[in-house]
């Protein structure tokens, strides 16, 4: 939490790259309500893909970050917690919600028994498997031609 408080202000003290002094053209505007729009329509495709699988969008990003976690070592609370920008005791009680339903388990680590490592279960990885197939279907579809396009209208002037 503290390192993305500081990274926060880290970027928000950089200065902008010298396209902010460039004036905005109509085309602009209406590029990044696209961008935006693209990326609403993805995350209401998900959500309701997740909820077919009777989970929440936030349990099923928490899935997500388990498995896809890149570090070595698996995630901990802390991890989910980071990945989800929520505070730790949230994650807590999302694992707990996650373990009760049978997608997530708790492992000890072998060399300090204060940490706890999250393992998804089969259950876990079936649903997951599942969500992700369709997410990775929609983009190849959808989102990712149009966000390639809309990508590629951002680049400045100069750029091209």
């Amino acid at each position: 939490m503290v390192q993305a408080k500081k990274a926060q202000r880290s970027t928000a003290a950089m200065p902008a790259r010298s396209s902010s002094n460039r004036t905005m053209r109509d085309s602009d505007y209406a590029a990044l309500a696209q961008f935006r729009y693209q990326i609403r329509s993805f995350l209401a495709f998900s959500e309701a893909a997740a909820a077919q699988q009777g989970l929440t969008p936030t349990q099923h990003q928490a899935l997500l970050g388990i498995k896809g976690f890149v570090r070595p070592g698996p995630a901990t609370v802390g991890d989910v917690a980071r990945f989800l920008l929520i505070r730790h005791h949230s994650a807590v009680e999302l694992i707990n919600r996650l373990a009760k339903l049978g997608l997530v388990s708790r492992v000890a680590d072998p060399e300090d028994a204060r940490r706890v490592h999250l393992k998804l279960t089969k259950k876990g990885e079936q649903k997951l498997q599942a969500l992700s197939r369709k997410n990775l279907e929609e983009l190849r579809r959808a989102a990712s031609p149009a966000l390639n396009r809309l990508l590629k209208s951002f680049r400045a002037p100069s750029d091209a």
